[in-house]
């Protein structure tokens, strides 16, 4: 099939590339012209795993553009794509969205299926519907078709090519019938529904994931205050079928441009229908102090932060990308800095975008940089690389043996035995 991808971020350049290793040929638009040059010259302006491989081996169904008629015109599905960001309200900003619709009515030439990828609040695809309607110079039919993107960054490729499902919120048969052929080589479960039903889907789920986050970091701080170990309570309701495992890692907080962005908007859309939504306010709340907390425990163990060197392994919200948007290294470096501290930092992937925020902090080329002749070592982001540190030459290059770990990659008695000042979060590191 011929598809334009509007939006060349995570979530359009994912979906572009791998619905042309689907088989389709598609054009990726973006009005950003040094993405667009990038990627023509074969450079990535983001980093993803495989993505790169797969646009080498898809180069010949790919094409990428900067004017919005090359996804419009001769394709059969459109792909909208574009920032949603938050407004200090909480509700997502649609005036992008708004925008595209525009653009693909001025150049609408034949019946298209227009789908929003985008997250957008509940009903957005009966006014990208309208608006298409409004602004088209002719009368070509056209259907608008809500289908969600549940892509996590550092793994989006394979979770586009082997999803736990598709959902395809269609209100007419014929966009059904496309959206079917469109992914008709990934064998996962498709769920057809209404547009407003699809678009529920992906802001509860979020929501969801992020409350079950919140739930366990909450748990994590009763652990420390009763003496046990947030670990072993993880492991025992996640074995339980009705809970499950996933989403029950104790930590600094999540981050990401997807759960703070998807809750808030969500308490937004609820306040918008007349319902309270206090549930997810708290989930909000928990996940903020969660970091104040963590900061709190860096200056409780250092006791004066002032002039203190301070090593921060990880600035990405999450292994496997460089996207720091609302990473819990922001908020924790600044606190710190605000006190006084010094800070040394290393990231393998997320440096170059953090140096547009702090420019004045030390950057190491390697998690042994950082250590060295710093006061204690604290770990943001659990990246593989630092799990399999040689921690008996960290503790020689660091002035203390402290390490303050915000995601629990190491066992508190070994550590301990190590000789290390070992604090971690909802786990006693004292036996």
């Amino acid at each position: 099939m011929k598809v334009g991808v509007i939006g060349c971020g995570y979530v359009g350049l994912t979906t572009g590339v791998c619905l042309a290793e689907l088989g389709h040929t598609v054009v990726c638009v973006d009005n950003d012209e040094e993405k667009i040059k990038k990627l023509f010259s074969g450079k990535l302006p983001i980093f993803e795993p495989n993505l790169d491989k797969l646009i080498k081996k898809n180069k010949k169904r790919i094409k990428f553009s900067i004017d919005i008629k090359d996804a419009v015109v001769s394709n059969e599905v459109i792909f909208i794509c574009v920032g949603t960001p938050s407004n200090p309200d909480g509700s997502p900003d649609l005036s992008y969205v708004e925008n595209v619709a525009k653009e693909i009515a001025k150049y609408l030439d034949s019946y298209k299926v227009v789908v929003e990828k985008s997250t957008v609040p509940v009903e957005t695809a009966e006014w990208i519907k309208k608006t298409i309607q409004r602004y088209k110079k002719n009368n070509v039919e056209f259907d608008v078709v809500s289908n969600p993107e549940f892509l996590r960054e550092g793994s989006a490729v394979k979770d586009f090519l082997y999803p736990d499902r598709i959902v395809i919120g269609v209100e007419s048969e014929k966009a059904k019938k496309i959206m079917l052929k469109l992914y008709q080589k990934i064998k996962s479960p498709k769920i057809i529904v209404d547009t407003k039903s699809a678009e529920l889907i992906k802001h509860a789920s979020n929501s969801f994931l992020a409350t079950k986050i919140s739930f366990i970091n909450a748990v994590a701080n009763i652990c420390e205050l009763s003496g046990a170990d947030v670990e072993k309570v993880a492991l025992g309701m996640g074995l339980d079928k009705r809970i499950g495992k996933d989403f029950l890692k104790a930590g600094v907080g999540y981050g990401g441009s997807c759960f703070p962005k998807d809750v808030d908007a969500f308490i937004w859309i609820s306040e918008k229908l007349g319902y309270d939504f206090s549930l997810l306010k708290e989930v909000k709340k928990i996940n903020e102090k969660q970091k104040e907390l963590f900061a709190k425990k860096i200056e409780d163990t250092l006791w004066i932060l002032k002039e203190k060197m301070i090593g921060i392994l990880g600035l990405s919200f999450k292994p496997n990308t460089d996207d720091i948007r609302e990473a819990p290294s922001i908020y924790i470096i600044k606190t710190l800095k605000q006190k006084g501290a010094k800070i040394k930092a290393y990231d393998p992937k997320a440096i170059q975008k953090m140096k547009q925020i702090f420019p004045d902090i030390e950057y190491c080329d390697n998690p042994y940089e950082v250590a060295k002749n710093s006061d204690c070592l604290v770990i943001l982001t659990e990246w593989p690389e630092f799990k399999k540190l040689d921690l008996k030459k960290v503790k020689k290059l660091l002035n203390q043996p402290i390490i303050i770990d915000g995601r629990n990659i190491f066992d508190p008695k070994k550590m301990t035995k190590l000789g290390f000042i070992y604090k971690c979060v909802g786990r006693r590191s004292d036996v």
